[in-house]
């Protein structure tokens, strides 16, 4: 374990919470400017049409109404838009904020009102009239493949969003020709949604004489949010300002703005006047953005004392009509990842992503989760076809430290990761082998009691532009620090965590240090806040700038007393002689002496305190966990009880325990949502029929278990130690609760490859 410091390793309290937790917070809807106008969208109540025509005679009518703007009034002069991650050459569906000339899914945004009060605005929404001829919709992945009928965006002339080919092994072939058992199934995940506290929502205000643009945004990453408005309104950077303040959540959905927040970008430059979006409960739901919505073919081949072979998988994605970002595919980090912690010695992966006429797919914690999710699935699967208990067999293939450096079949190497010993010290936890002994005890009472396992590595983004970050760190006049980050935090306790690594490597007080983020005219350029990169990333920066800072610091003061800088020691935001406390400097009397007294300085003595630097990362930097889940399974209701969740974390060096130990019960929770409850539901027409929170189920605290934590600490090579973690919660639960509850049915020879496992799901295995 590692040895705390003052701050980095420490429980501290959220700096945050103050504010947040007394209603303080300030959020976009907070936001009000003079003359603003307030926006709604009319939306196709179709799947797939031909919009022959658009009334908007009577909502122009309609007193307080600015406009009433369609694709026709809205669209000229808008340029191509792309995501900075994905390039500007990706496949990507095509880019229209407003449908025009046929809608794709219900929900797709047909019209834009701006009116004086959002009030009149739903009114006059509702007022507009669109003639739409109605076409089959695309629903079923698989058959919209060779669908040429029937597309979802006619002119890329087919309904495939983006194909992954596999690549021919002969190592694969062998292997799989020798093997002793080969094992094949296909697993499905559902459509859930990424549902924020708050939802999408933003001020653009254009300022037609300075031919400026300024928008107040709920967003992760304001950067990408200026550079995606300059290349859609064709505007110089500098010519936008985008803020951010405080974020209710985001979970991907808020990385990238997407057609309405382009369409009220525009709208705005085009009435001269500031406008605001702030989407509902049933928008967020209906049009968001939704994910997870694809299945997952997985072959093993194993010889007879279960060792893992090959592996062969076929996935294949719904990734809706209008995906973000580029065409919604997660296969390439998936085929990266999809080896995981095990020693997998050839590997296939293909995988084709689909259109259909539903809601795009956003990024969601995790994209590429499906490969964690199939693969922990199919480890206990093969188990019961080995007769073989799944800890044993997972012992059997995991990594060891022994195995380090260890480069996987799809070529990552992993340097700093500790599956084994995750695995056993989750074993441990949760008492794998008493509860077994309890399981068949109860077993013979008539009880489903199950036990399930899930293990996984996560990387940490930070290839290509996620794999930058800036961090100005200042040491203000009063001896203060502040410190200015291109971050966007919307819930990650980025406030406490970079200014404990700051006042950890600067040696200032805690309390001395304000953070600022999230306003593009004053901060560092930053990729934003996601993929786990925060700590790896953001992290570097902040401790890179503070150690910059330090120094120069100690050349200051070693002016001042006269002192060689090797024999000062900077601590509690003062700088004194080694073993002399009575010479101590506050960071006070130095800052003033630089900004105000440099002419009574000694030649050379610095009085530039205040520094910027960047932090390059490494493409990947891996995180590694185990989850444990028990269950109890009602076989007359189909009700699940989850008994008890514990969890095995190595995330390298901890800033802040605590809030590590909070992003993955938020994450754990996300899972227990997505397998037990939530469910985006689709009819056969294409008709989303769980728009509002009576339909789409979400857990609250009364189905939130009591989570147990264990942690292994193994430092990262990267300065600092520290590896992402953010996203791990919600990958592992889904498998893990799979797995419990499978082991659970077992007994009566059940086994559940689709999610969401509701009670309904169960009852109807159990209905013979």
């Amino acid at each position: 374990m590692t040895v705390a410091g003052r701050y980095v390793g420490q429980s501290v309290r959220r700096q945050e919470d103050p504010r947040l937790l007394t209603g303080h917070g300030r959020y976009v809807d907070d936001i009000v400017v003079p003359g603003m106008l307030h926006a709604a969208f009319v939306r196709s109540s179709v799947p797939h049409g031909l919009l022959r025509g658009v009334d908007t005679e009577a909502a122009r009518a309609l007193p307080g109404v600015a406009a009433v703007l369609t694709a026709a009034e809205l669209h000229p002069g808008l340029h191509p838009m792309w995501q900075t991650m994905m390039g500007q050459d990706a496949p990507a569906a095509p880019f229209r904020p407003l449908a025009d000339a046929d809608v794709r899914y219900v929900g797709d945004p047909i019209a834009l009102v701006v009116v004086e009060s959002r009030y009149i605005a739903e009114d006059a929404a509702e007022l507009v009239v669109a003639d739409i001829e109605p076409l089959p919709p695309v629903l079923d992945t698989s058959a919209a493949l060779g669908d040429t009928a029937s597309l979802v965006h006619p002119e890329l002339g087919s309904n495939l969003a983006g194909e992954l080919p596999a690549a021919g092994s002969p190592e694969l072939d062998a292997a799989f020709a020798s093997a002793a058992l080969v094992a094949t199934e296909t697993f499905h995940q559902h459509r859930y949604a990424c549902v924020p506290m708050e939802t999408r929502g933003l001020v653009a205000q254009w300022d037609p004489a300075g031919e400026q643009l300024t928008v107040w945004a709920a967003t992760q990453g304001p950067h990408e949010f200026r550079a995606i408005c300059g290349r859609v309104l064709g505007l110089p950077e500098p010519r936008i300002r985008v803020i951010m303040g405080d974020v209710g959540g985001g979970f991907g959905q808020k990385m990238f703005p997407m057609r309405e927040e382009i369409a009220v970008v525009a709208a705005t430059r085009q009435l001269g006047r500031p406008v605001k979006w702030i989407e509902d409960r049933n928008e967020n739901l209906l049009g968001g953005g939704h994910a997870r919505e694809e299945q997952m073919t997985v072959s093993v081949a194993a010889d007879d004392a279960g060792h893992f072979t090959g592996v062969r998988v076929e996935q294949l994605e719904n990734v809706g009509a209008y995906p973000f970002p580029g065409n919604g595919s997660t296969a390439m980090a998936g085929s990266m990842i999809f080896p995981g912690p095990y020693r997998i010695p050839a590997l296939s992966y293909a995988a084709r992503a689909v259109y259909t006429t539903t809601c795009g797919r956003c990024a969601y914690r995790g994209p590429w989760m499906m490969e964690t999710v199939a693969r922990e699935q199919m480890v206990d699967l093969l188990a019961r076809r080995l007769g073989m208990d799944p800890l044993e067999l997972r012992r059997r293939n995991v990594i060891t430290a022994e195995d380090l450096p260890f480069t996987t079949a799809s070529g990552m190497v992993y340097e700093t990761v500790s599956p084994a010993q995750t695995l056993e010290q989750a074993a441990e936890l949760i008492g794998y082998d008493a509860f077994r002994r309890e399981q068949a005890a109860e077993r013979e009472r008539g009880r489903l009691l199950g036990i399930g396992l899930a293990l996984y590595i996560e990387p940490s983004q930070s290839f290509g532009p996620l794999g930058t970050d800036g961090a100005t760190v200042r040491l203000e006049p009063d001896g203060r620090v502040a410190l200015v980050m291109g971050t966007a935090s919307h819930g990650q306790s980025l406030e406490t965590t970079m200014a404990q690594v700051v006042a950890e490597h600067l040696g200032c007080d805690l309390g001395d240090i304000t953070f600022v983020q999230g306003d593009t005219a004053y901060v560092p350029y930053g990729a934003g806040t996601g993929g786990s990169r925060s700590a790896v990333v953001a992290a570097g920066a902040a401790r890179q700038a503070a150690l910059a800072l330090r120094e120069r610091i100690v050349t200051l003061a070693a002016a001042v007393l006269e002192a060689a800088p090797s024999d000062l020691e900077v601590a509690s935001s003062a700088v004194g002689v080694r073993g002399d406390p009575a010479s101590a400097l506050p960071f006070a009397k130095l800052a003033g002496l630089a900004y105000f007294g440099h002419a009574a300085l000694p030649e050379g003595a610095p009085v530039a305190l205040e520094v910027t630097e960047r932090f390059k990362a490494p493409p990947f930097t891996f995180s590694n966990a185990c989850h444990a889940a028990t269950v109890e399974v009602d076989a007359t209701t189909g009700q699940v009880s989850i008994l008890r969740y514990v969890v095995s974390e190595d995330c390298g060096v901890m800033i802040n325990p605590m809030v590590v130990e909070g992003q993955i019960a938020g994450g754990v929770l996300q899972g227990i949502g997505g397998v037990l409850y939530e469910h985006m539901v689709y009819d056969g027409d294409g008709n989303p029929l769980t728009t509002t929170f009576l339909d789409y189920l979400l857990p609250t605290a009364a189905e939130a278990p009591a989570i147990e934590y264990g942690h292994v600490e193994t430092a990262s090579r990267l300065p600092g130690g520290a590896k992402g973690m953010g996203e791990g919660g919600a990958i592992a639960s889904p498998p893990a609760l799979a797995n419990a509850i499978n082991d659970a049915l077992a007994p009566l020879g059940i086994h559940l490859t689709r999610q969401p496992m509701s009670p309904a799901a169960i009852v109807a295995a159990l209905t013979p």
